[in-house]
């Protein structure tokens, strides 16, 4: 913002308001205050500038009935405390949210199992959609009219993420992030984000190692496995926890196979203890298989 400048030379205050020096008083003033708006306008509609950014979301928030917790401000927003590339913005900072998106993730994976609906089977054609799906649709404001689309078999009755929704986000509709390095100004405007990620994308770039060893594995975690005799050798599972169908067991995964042999594949649940058994001891999520890469945790909840 541009410096004030002075009324002219020093002069009592109580002079501008005497005799014929009150009109000249009025229209210096009525210049100075002309000046200090035409100046805050400029910096408010710069490019990236506050109310920029804020009517751009007030406009999309009236269009979508979206609240006042879809406003975020870019400083705010885009820094990146972590240096790994993902903004801070885009993050869940609230232990509520944290678990809103989590209950959120799980049961939306885990319900094209059981109950999928249109718009699921014709998105989700391997595993890494499975997740994409999830994740958005985790984010969404749940309206009514959200629900009716996603055809849920029934009302799971969990919170709404307070800190925005999609894609209303700093990310907006470009939740992923698909190449390395810190974040930088323009990344979102030059392809450091997308709405896809293939496996090795999510693994790379918008997930963090907790540990290989499965028993670490907390809801919504992801399980990383490596199979480099395929053709796409990166394979991603979804650690559920206790299911959201089932009456029993506290350790499902679910997941999408992928191409089945050049057939459509689908999704699939499975316990980990089963898993832990599988017949191709390369699917085993164990210490002792090298093509387990491990479990890994969303950036959005780091």
């Amino acid at each position: 913002m541009s410096s004030i400048r002075r009324l002219g030379k020093e002069t009592p205050i109580r002079s501008y308001f005497q005799g014929p020096s009150r009109i000249g008083f009025f229209r210096s003033l009525s210049a100075v205050l002309a000046a200090l708006l035409t100046s805050a306008g400029l910096w408010l509609h710069r490019p990236g500038g506050f109310a920029q950014a804020s009517c751009l979301a007030d406009n999309r928030a009236a269009a979508n009935g979206a609240g006042a917790a879809d406003r975020i401000s870019p400083g705010t927003a885009w820094s990146d405390s972590l240096g790994d590339g993902f903004p801070d913005g885009a993050r869940l900072e609230s232990v509520v949210d944290r678990e809103n998106f989590t209950r959120w993730f799980t049961f939306l994976a885990e319900t094209q199992y059981y109950a999928s609906a249109p718009e699921g089977r014709a998105e989700i054609q391997d595993c890494a959609a499975l997740v994409r799906f999830a994740y958005r649709n985790a984010l969404e404001a749940h309206s009514p009219g959200w629900r009716e689309r996603a055809g849920l078999p029934y009302d799971p009755g969990f919170g709404e993420i307070a800190a925005h929704h999609y894609p209303f986000g700093p990310l907006r509709e470009k939740l992923f992030r698909v190449r390395p390095g810190p974040l930088a100004p323009g990344d979102l405007e030059q392809g450091a984000f997308s709405e896809f990620a293939d496996s090795a994308t999510l693994l790379r770039y918008n997930t963090y190692l907790i540990s290989r060893d499965l028993r670490a594995a907390r809801p919504g975690d992801l399980l990383f496995f490596h199979q480099p005799v395929q053709h796409e050798p990166f394979h991603t599972m979804i650690f559920v926890g206790k299911s959201h169908y089932q009456p029993q067991g506290s350790d499902w995964i679910v997941y999408h196979t992928g191409d089945l042999s050049g057939h459509l594949g689908e999704v699939r649940e499975v316990r980990a203890e089963t898993l832990l058994e599988h017949p191709d001891g390369h699917w085993r999520p164990l210490l002792s298989n090298p093509n387990f890469l491990g479990v890994y945790r969303m950036e959005i909840l780091r």
